[in-house]
């Protein structure tokens, strides 16, 4: 498993992930009609922006598997709800089915924080989907829930959850 900072040329492979996990992820939870309409080639052409301008505070790693397919991504940066210097935000967090519970999250979420150490962030915080499964992974990291707020997803009314972690020195992965 090689974890590494994205690369524009990586663009469609997270845009297939980040598809695919949320059509894995969230069956039963977001309306099938909401999953078939994302688009891979939708996606591609964000991610493809995003990577095309990279910007000192935010982040893409990738996670790729044994043939060098990307099977999992991470974007990060300055925090989107304070913009203070020193918070971060982990803004998205997705990983393959096939690859989930072989410690790949935890990898990617380690050199993450190792990077955001490095960049002088003291602090992280995430928003999580309440009946997302990562909800228990934060939990396990020592994350604390601070807030939560209502979206819409498609036509449907969710809760999400604000996790954080106040001192990221202290925080062991």
């Amino acid at each position: 498993m090689n974890i590494r900072i994205a690369r524009p040329e990586d663009a469609a492979g997270i845009a297939q992930v980040h598809v695919d996990s949320w059509k894995t992820t969230y069956k039963g939870i977001v309306s099938d009609a909401y999953l078939d309409s994302l688009s891979v080639e939708e996606r591609w052409t964000r991610w493809e922006d995003r990577l095309r301008r990279p910007d000192l505070d935010e982040g893409v790693m990738v996670a790729e598997n044994e043939r060098g397919q990307i099977c999992g991504f991470l974007d990060f940066g300055q925090s989107r709800e304070t913009g203070r210097t020193q918070e971060a935000e982990l803004y998205a967090v997705y990983l393959l089915q096939s690859e989930q519970r072989k410690g790949v999250g935890r990898k990617m979420f380690r050199k993450m924080v190792a990077e955001l150490k490095e960049r002088g962030y003291r602090s992280l915080m995430v928003w999580v989907l309440e009946p997302n499964p990562a909800v228990h992974f934060y939990k396990r990291l020592g994350a604390e829930e601070f807030e939560r707020k209502e979206i819409r997803i498609g036509d449907e009314p969710f809760t999400e959850i604000a996790f954080c972690w106040n001192d990221i020195d202290r925080l062991t992965v």
